[in-house]
């Protein structure tokens, strides 16, 4: 839960705890968008109105992150608009202040709901498996650490597995298409990439395909 409130952050981790739930509170933008990007959790709670980053930024950077844990986005604002925009960046459900506690709580379990009816299903490639809903990638049976970037690159490669995708493509899909920075930061990642999940002796599980772009190998 992100909530700068913190006696309202305390009453709703109470609740939670008190359905079984177990919660971490982070009580600003900054901290609140490293935990959701870095933790393994069922739902995320956000605020809207935070100190350091607000609550549209945290959450669409998250989706940006590949995260796709549910969301639901609390405000104290009146308005369409804002429930409009928290929806684009990413929200899934969307609360406003001050709500009833039993409210908040239908609302997780209807999330919890639909994401296992939606979970997304692991990808396996060769001898890469990739699960979205845990964020775990493993390698010839071997788990593998990777960081959110690295994880949302070999995510997009491995969707795309039966294509040979060009860097422009990989850059827009997986650091967006406003990324103004060095376009060579693909092939920094795709060598990230290799050393963390090629065998040493064997040919990389991901091909160079000269003068287009990447390939997983599917053998």
């Amino acid at each position: 839960m992100v909530e700068d409130d913190l006696d309202l952050a305390q009453a709703v981790a109470d609740l939670l705890t008190d359905a079984g739930f177990d919660v971490t509170q982070r009580h600003d933008g900054e901290s609140g968008f490293a935990e959701g990007r870095d933790g393994a959790y069922d739902v995320i709670i956000l605020d809207l109105m935070l100190p350091r980053r607000n609550g549209f930024s945290v959450c669409l950077d998250l989706r940006n992150a590949g995260v796709h844990t549910p969301l639901l986005m609390l405000t104290a604002k009146d308005g369409e608009l804002d429930e409009v925009e928290g929806l684009e960046v990413g929200a899934d459900d969307f609360l406003r202040k001050p709500f009833e506690r039993s409210i908040l709580l239908a609302r997780v379990n209807a999330l919890l709901r639909r994401h296992d009816r939606e979970r997304p299903q692991p990808i396996s490639v060769g001898v890469i498996t990739l699960d979205p809903a845990s964020r775990r990638v493993s390698a010839r049976g071997r788990e593998v650490a990777l960081t959110p970037r690295e994880f949302a690159l070999l995510e997009y490669l491995l969707t795309h597995a039966e294509s040979t995708i060009a860097k422009g493509e990989i850059l827009a899909a997986v650091w967006g298409a406003d990324f103004d920075g060095d376009p060579n930061i693909v092939e920094v990642y795709i060598g990230y990439l290799r050393r963390k999940i090629d065998h040493e002796g064997e040919p990389s599980v991901i091909r160079t395909v000269r003068g287009v772009g990447y390939r997983v190998r599917e053998d």
